[in-house]
């Protein structure tokens, strides 16, 4: 590195953003996920001991990912070597092993190669790094707001320690926010600046766990506040409201939180609570998901939890899903609201879904039976000469409209996929084929 290098550095580590300067340089500045880096965890002990094998940090964005890392390289002796897979190809990758083999060679030091957002690599840019972290030329350390198990070549997350980092919490974001305010070094001491303790509250709930939005926040208000009277720059609730307006979501329409929260929505719908169907619907909305998405769970919701114990639920889901289609937001949340309680509030049965994969079960183990001569198809020429249809009898001349008449193949007579339950309206079609029977 030459001086210009050298001073582009200095330059950038003094402009960056507050919430890049107050990354933590040890482990003791590490704050929150005390899960895994507390004292006593395998994480803190490899760290300190410098024998760190492969590991994947996974978790929502602002909890300490690219932290770690940092950490990690401020601590170890192998040397650290950065890239982001947004932006990296397979021509840096090269780069670094080649280095990092000429670099073991030579000195016998070791590679630590961190890859932030390490989901957005394809599979042949995972592929080309697994036998390089197979045979110890790099250790990895992968960053992925994504679920690794989905997103992750299986065999490099078989080689690798899978560490999960949670949200912060409200107290963990205000022991930030007032390192930032204190710290003359790398945060906004020089400014003088204090803050209320409701605006830090205010702050701190309304980032939801994400330390970097709440890091932004107070930075915002230090540099865009007057001094008062007293020649202080004062944040307080205020100000606060004002530099982060609105909660931040943790949702990814096309991740984990879409996939959990559309299925925390079903489950509540199922288990009749329509308190929390309409709150998970509410964070969907408010994420931005697709009505028309949210329409069609509720469909089937509709059709396989509830089933014909109400009939009518998925009648209104169907109407209701038409209409959003028509409608659009803002009119939509009214429709899929109406629609989600019902479906929540209805008498619940799956004895449609269980009696379909019960007979596909059976047809796909089974020898396909003859269908009975008499219902078979009696109206193209010469069915009758065949014997196609004769014997039927018609429902409609008989009392009840029942003719009694077994319409299962012979060897399958005393079968029953049909088991309805005593749920709702499922009980009185229950009590009405036992009447026709009798």
């Amino acid at each position: 590195m030459d001086i210009f290098e050298f001073m582009a550095e200095k330059n950038r580590d003094n402009e960056s953003p507050l919430a890049a300067r107050l990354r933590p340089r040890t482990l003791d500045e590490v704050v929150g996920q005390q899960h895994i880096v507390g004292k006593d965890k395998l994480l803190y002990r490899a760290i300190k001991a410098d024998k760190l094998s492969s590991i994947i940090f996974y978790g929502p964005p602002g909890t300490g990912k690219t932290t770690l890392a940092k950490v990690i390289a401020n601590t170890t002796s192998a040397e650290f070597k950065q890239i982001n897979a947004t932006s990296a190809g397979k021509k840096d990758m090269e780069e670094v092993i080649e280095e990092a083999k000429a670099r073991y060679g030579q000195y016998g030091k070791k590679t630590i190669l961190f890859v932030d957002e390490i989901h957005r690599f394809n599979k042949g840019q995972q592929d080309y790094l697994l036998p390089f972290v197979e045979d110890g030329t790099v250790i990895l350390i992968g960053a992925t707001t994504e679920n690794p198990y989905f997103e992750v070549n299986g065999a490099l997350i078989s080689r690798s320690v899978i560490f999960e980092l949670h949200p912060l919490t409200a107290d963990d974001i205000k022991i930030l926010l007032k390192r930032a305010l204190t710290d003359s070094e790398r945060g906004m001491g020089a400014f003088h600046a204090e803050a209320d303790e409701e605006a830090l509250d205010f702050i701190a709930d309304m980032a939801n766990g994400d330390a970097r939005s709440a890091i932004n926040a107070i930075e915002l208000g230090i540099l865009t506040t007057e001094k008062n009277a007293e020649g202080k720059i004062h944040i307080d609730l205020k100000v606060a409201e004002e530099c982060i307006q609105k909660r931040v979501l943790k949702y990814d329409k096309s991740g984990d939180n879409h996939y959990d929260t559309i299925s925390a929505f079903i489950k509540s719908m199922r288990g009749s609570n329509p308190d929390a169907a309409v709150y998970y619907l509410a964070r969907m909305l408010e994420a931005g998901e697709e009505p028309a998405f949210i329409a069609r769970r509720i469909m089937i919701c509709a059709s396989e939890d509830v089933s014909n114990a109400d009939p009518r639920a998925l009648i209104l889901a169907t109407s209701a899903a038409l209409a959003v289609e028509r409608l659009g937001m803002p009119e939509a949340r009214i429709l899929l609201a109406q629609a989600a309680i019902y479906v929540a509030c209805a008498p619940k049965s799956n004895s449609s879904i269980c009696a379909v994969d019960d007979a596909l079960e059976h047809v796909r183990n089974n020898k396909t039976e003859p269908i009975p001569p008499y219902l078979q198809d009696a109206h193209y020429g010469g069915s009758v000469k065949l014997g196609r249809g004769i014997g039927y009898m018609y429902s409609h001349e008989y009392p009840k409209h029942y003719s009694g008449q077994e319409y299962m193949p012979e060897s399958l007579k005393d079968t029953h996929f049909v088991d309805l339950s005593e749920q709702g309206y499922e009980k009185q079609m229950k009590e009405w084929l036992k009447w026709l029977k009798e």
